[in-house]
């Protein structure tokens, strides 16, 4: 009887059946897809390339945005395996909504606001402070939307704490997450700023402006947090990265931008 299988390899080849690499290999690990806060762009830009090193072969792709953004896509099942937000809140209600897995929740940093401007701004940030903001200069000021940024509702508390809110408000122009909210400012579409201290960090922003932090006491605490999907494709690399976050190598990376665990 003649042998068969030569021929029956070439005809399912042919019909796209077989990969190349022959009969059985099994398919690559799906790519983890992270949603995460726009806040974290310059930090996770390093953790990326660190967990590379340490995971190679595990492909990661990182979304960023803001977190109540992400909130209402993940309440619809969007495609992502692990999600990171700038206000641990948001988690917890995909758990309570039976979208994530409880058991998964973790607790990464504590975000800050600071005030920015380009350093060829005429305002004399140093010199006044949070009053700067009052400046004839500061014609269009730039915060997140506090509708769906954690960061723009930061912002909104710390300008009503501090009195500035009503002469601030005319002025204001609103990012959709905090990213894009240092875009204006360091594009000129605003004067001034209230941005994550972790993108005052990253070395464009460093370069190019210059920063003074709120008052920690004149907003609610950024604790931020992230929690593992019950959809997740690639439940063992969303694991493996968020035990590499909170790792003490994950852990510097964090401080290097700016993010803390410490107590206010």
């Amino acid at each position: 009887m003649p042998d068969l299988r030569q021929p029956l390899r070439a005809l399912l080849v042919t019909f796209g059946f077989l990969g190349l690499a022959g009969i059985g290999r099994s398919a690559p690990p799906p790519t983890l897809a992270i949603a995460a806060a726009a806040d974290l762009q310059a930090a996770l830009g390093e953790m990326k390339a660190a967990f590379a090193k340490a995971h190679p072969g595990t492909e990661v792709a990182i979304t960023y945005g803001s977190s109540g953004n992400f909130y209402t896509q993940l309440m619809s099942r969007a495609p992502f395996d692990l999600f990171l937000s700038a206000d641990l809140d948001y988690p917890k209600k995909l758990v309570a909504a039976g979208l994530a897995d409880g058991s998964t929740l973790f607790h990464y940093s504590r975000g800050r606001l600071v005030l920015w401007v380009p350093k060829g701004s005429p305002i004399p940030l140093e010199q006044l402070g949070m009053q700067a903001l009052l400046h004839p200069a500061a014609r269009k000021v730039a915060i997140a939307n506090p509708r769906h940024a954690p960061y723009g509702r930061a912002a909104e508390a710390a300008l009503a704490k501090l009195g500035l809110l009503e002469a601030v408000r005319p002025r204001l122009v609103f990012g959709e997450n905090i990213a894009q909210t240092a875009q204006f400012v360091q594009t000129g579409a605003a004067d001034i700023g209230l941005l994550a201290l972790s993108l005052a960090k990253a070395p464009n922003l460093a370069a190019a402006g210059r920063a003074f932090e709120v008052p920690l006491a004149a907003y609610p605490a950024l604790d931020q947090g992230g929690v593992l999907l019950n959809h997740a494709r690639n439940r063992a690399a969303a694991l493996a990265f968020r035990d590499f976050l909170r790792s003490p190598e994950g852990a510097a990376i964090l401080r290097r931008y700016g993010f803390t665990t410490e107590d206010r």
